[in-house]
């Protein structure tokens, strides 16, 4: 059955706009039997996630008197870096053995050549960089063959590639800049067909028992086959026959039947200050700052996000299915199932996104946070803007709002103050607002009425925002703090700001394919998607009245995530990421894929294949 809610090749047009409201309503509709969250709750102490890779530690504010938790989270970055470094493959037959020591399967066929590509282009090959490749393939092996085949090629906008050569019937932009992506290394590439996601959100919304299903066939087939009896060439595909379905269906269903998110109830009315349940980041969190960042962008523990984010609200746009087949896209959620490419703004290099290569030193930038941009993230309205991400972030770092709020003058809109456990000097001087006028520079560009304005305001928020003038990437990089807030989907300034010597301060919901790649609190400041953290992260990176800041760790985290950006985000590891997953996509598809693999190794060195009986499967 082909997947509802797309058109197929046959189809005139592509389907762009859904009813959001009642996406959402559906998704929360099947939680149940829990209290809404109370507006702010005091973090209770507890055991938290460990930051990404590292063992766990207790919620405690420090380890020494007078420490700072932000201390033991960068020390902990540098062991996970150190340890990430240490795993690298210097050698082919070193990268197959630790693929199938990661993966339980041998390497893909074409891994050699993906290999010399890699090594050509000075790549550093490090096994758990292509994490981001088996979580979003690994539920195909649980699909039958020639389903994924023909709903690959039934859909409209698509690149598909036959004989070494990419092409597409589409020509809309994004398409041709992925084919353009896709024809730099076309002639490594097998024969298949690649659905394009061409929205800013997320399409594929598969419910989590048909994702464990699937999950739970495809690791039942992992299995090291003996050398000789693997397959090594790919599959050569015919042109494939078309099928016509087109029925949309609302996503439900996306979280373990256990989650907090499944069980909160289904929230239906924005048009008030927003629930902030800061109880809900203890699980990600360390003393109140994140210390597992992938865990931050997940919804499942987070039920108060569906009332905190525009696009839990209200997207722009949403066309929809919960049947799992082959999309591409350039992010996504953590509920959902697209497979991840780099996105094209990234292959492109647009100016608006980039400049930050050759801007100025740290000690002559502005000792200042600095974000400019569009009241978007979904589709405001006068009775759901409260519940926007960019429209909190703006207003927490606006000081006329924060102070009447600190003093008691005005009750908050969409934001609430941070809590005692950040032991803030400010706030507790009662100059938390003072102190953030003087180093916000923050304020949108266009406030996104709708229906629309002129010159870019709004009757329903222009008492609470002023629209600001607009500020270019390369002048936003004369200051050293560098905020990166979701817009309608994920942002696409991160790359620009990693190659920047500004520092990235990073708030995202969003999956990206470099995210095993960056290491939080050594190439970027990771932050929660309440920003609760932020005057915390600020008056530790800043400083605050007598109490001195840490800008050296601040220009050092900034200066190597501009290094590291430079070594594995440049365009080519884009190429080598995209054929290497390629190769996987080309395998799964392929009806012997199960035997399939690269085993020249093995067969070279009959020892290597002695090996493999200790490898944990």
């Amino acid at each position: 059955m082909l997947a509802p809610g797309f058109r197929t090749r046959r189809s005139s047009s592509f389907i762009r706009f859904g009813a959001l409201a009642a996406l959402v309503l559906f998704a929360f509709w099947s939680f149940s039997n829990r209290s809404p969250a109370p507006s702010l709750l005091p973090i209770q102490k507890s055991q938290p996630a460990a930051a990404d890779g590292a063992g766990s530690f207790p919620a405690k504010a420090a380890e020494q008197p007078g420490a700072h938790p932000i201390d033991k989270l960068i020390n902990d970055g540098g062991k996970r870096y150190k340890d990430i470094l240490s795993r690298e493959s210097h050698t082919l037959e070193e990268a197959a053995q630790a693929y199938r020591k990661r993966r339980g399967r041998h390497p893909p066929p074409g891994f050699d050549k993906w290999w010399d590509f890699a090594k050509q282009n000075n790549a550093i090959v490090v096994e758990e960089f292509w994490d981001q490749v088996y979580h979003d393939i690994d539920p195909f092996w649980g699909v039958p063959q020639p389903i994924i085949r023909k709903e690959a090629y039934s859909f409209e906008m698509s690149i598909h590639i036959r004989n070494g050569k990419a092409n597409s019937t589409s020509d809309w932009f994004w398409t041709l800049i992925w084919l353009d992506m896709i024809r730099s290394i076309e002639h490594m590439v097998p024969d298949l067909d690649m659905p394009l996601n061409a929205m800013d959100e997320p399409r594929l919304v598969v419910p989590w028992e048909d994702i464990d299903g699937y999950m739970t066939k495809g690791a039942a087939s992992r299995s090291l086959w003996p050398a000789k009896e693997v397959v090594s060439e790919f599959q050569k595909l015919p042109t494939a026959g078309r099928h016509d379905r087109d029925v949309r269906i609302p996503f439900k269903r996306w979280e373990k039947t256990n989650s907090p998110a499944r069980q909160a109830p289904l929230k239906e009315s924005f048009n008030h200050p927003p629930e902030i349940d800061i109880s809900n980041a203890e699980k990600h969190s360390f003393a109140g700052y994140v210390s597992n960042f992938t865990l931050s962008s997940e919804i499942c523990h987070q039920p108060d996000l569906q009332g905190l984010n525009g696009l839990l609200i209200n997207p722009i746009s949403v066309s929809s299915t919960k049947v799992l087949f082959p999309m591409f896209g350039g992010s996504k959620l953590a509920i959902n199932n697209e497979i991840l490419l780099p996105p094209p703004i990234y292959w492109k290099g647009e100016d608006r996104f980039t400049g930050g290569e050759d801007d100025v030193e740290w000690q002559n930038k502005g000792n200042t946070v600095v974000w400019r941009g569009v009241a978007t993230g979904g589709k405001n309205k006068p009775e759901n803007w409260r519940g926007f991400h960019r429209h909190r972030f703006v207003s927490m770092l606006n000081q006329t709002k924060v102070s009447a709020v600190e003093h008691g003058k005005e009750k908050p809109e969409n934001f609430v103050l941070p809590s005692e456990q950040y032991n803030l000097h400010a706030q507790a001087d009662g100059r938390l607002g003072e102190w953030v006028g003087e180093w916000s520079e923050v304020g949108f560009v266009d406030l996104m009425c709708s229906p629309s304005e002129e010159d870019g305001r709004c009757w329903y928020t222009d008492h609470y925002f002023a629209k600001v003038d607009g500020m270019d990437m390369h002048e936003q990089f004369d200051y050293k703090y560098v905020p990166d807030i979701d817009g309608n989907s994920f942002s696409g300034r991160y790359l620009g700001f990693l190659n920047s010597t500004s520092l990235p301060i990073k708030a995202t919901l969003f999956r990206e394919w470099h995210d095993s790649r960056l290491v939080p609190w050594v190439h970027f400041v990771p932050m929660d998607n309440r920003f609760q953290d932020f005057y915390g992260i600020m008056e530790y990176f800043r400083g605050y009245g007598e109490t001195s800041g840490h800008d050296k760790a601040a220009q050092r985290i900034a200066l190597e995530g501009k290094e590291w950006a430079n070594k594995v985000l440049r365009k080519e590891d884009m190429q080598i990421y995209v054929l290497r997953l390629l190769l996987e996509y080309g395998r799964v598809i392929a009806d012997d894929r199960d035997k399939m693999g690269w085993v020249d190794d093995a067969l070279k060195d009959p020892s290597i294949e002695k090996t493999w009986s200790k490898l944990k499967i």
